[in-house]
C-alpha cells in the first residue's frame, strides 16, 4: 500500500495571485519540483489545507487541476497520490522542448532590446545567488521569471504559454529528487552565458547553450 502523509510536510508559502486555487496550485508545483511532496505518497486535501491555514476546498480544486496535468492521481477515499514520472515521460517532454523552445530562443539572437538587458541580467544573477545558497524554490522562481521575460520578447503569446507549460512539466519530473547544488549553479550560470550570447547575436552558440540547458533536466532524471 502507498504511504500516506498525515503530518506537516513543509510546504512553501502561498503567493499573491488573485485566485486562492491558483496560489495553492503554484505552491504545490513548487513542492513537487523541490521534492517536498514525494512520488508515490498519498496526500489528503484536509491535511495540506491545515498546513496552508485555509479550507480544504481550494486545495482539493487545485489538486484536481494538477491531476489533469498528470502530476497527481486521485485515490478513492484517501486523497491524491504524487505520480511517479518515468524516464520516457521526461524524454518526451525534453524532445518537444528541443523542437519548440530552442528555436524560439535562437530567434532572439541579436534582437534583445538594450532596455530589457539589465532586468534579464538581474534575474539571471538572482537565480545564480539562490542556486549557490542551496535555495531551490528561490532558484525556480528566478528561473521562471528569466525565461518568461526572455520568451515574451518573441511577441508570440501562445508560444510563450506553450513553452512555459512544457518547462513547468519538465521541472516537476526533472526535480522529483532534489537537485544537487552544483547542478543548480551550473544551470544558473548558463542564464548569464545565454544572455551574453544573445546580445552578441551568436545564434549557433545560443543553440548550443540552450541544448545544454535542457540536458540538465534530462540529466537530473538519469
Amino acid at each position: 500500500m502507498d504511504p500516506v502523509a498525515d503530518a506537516m510536510v513543509g510546504l512553501p508559502d502561498l503567493g499573491g495571485q488573485s485566485s486562492l486555487r491558483g496560489q495553492v496550485a503554484d505552491a504545490l508545483r513548487k513542492a513537487l519540483a523541490t521534492g517536498t511532496l514525494r512520488s508515490g505518497v498519498v496526500y489528503s486535501a484536509p491535511t495540506l489545507a491545515d498546513e496552508f491555514g485555509i479550507s480544504p476546498t481550494p486545495v482539493r480544486e487545485a489538486m484536481i487541476d494538477l491531476v489533469r496535468d498528470g502530476l497527481f492521481e486521485a485515490v478513492r477515499n484517501r486523497g491524491f497520490r504524487v505520480v511517479r514520472p518515468s524516464a520516457r515521460d521526461l524524454a518526451e517532454l525534453t524532445e518537444i522542448r528541443e523542437l519548440v523552445e530552442v528555436p524560439a530562443v535562437v530567434r532572439l539572437a541579436g534582437a534583445v532590446p538594450e532596455a530589457v538587458r539589465p532586468r534579464l541580467r538581474a534575474l539571471a544573477e538572482e537565480a545564480l545567488a539562490a542556486a549557490r545558497d542551496g535555495d531551490p524554490i528561490g532558484f525556480l522562481d528566478a528561473d521562471h521569471r528569466f525565461h518568461s521575460e526572455l520568451l515574451e520578447l518573441t511577441g508570440n503569446r501562445t508560444l510563450v504559454r506553450t513553452i512555459l507549460d512544457l518547462r513547468g512539466r519538465s521541472q516537476m519530473h526533472g526535480l522529483a529528487r532534489p537537485a544537487a547544488t552544483e547542478t543548480l549553479v551550473a544551470s544558473a550560470e548558463e542564464h548569464l552565458g545565454l544572455l551574453d550570447t544573445l546580445v552578441a547575436g551568436d545564434a549557433e552558440r545560443a543553440r548550443e547553450l540552450m541544448t545544454r540547458h535542457l540536458d540538465h533536466v534530462r540529466g537530473d532524471h538519469r
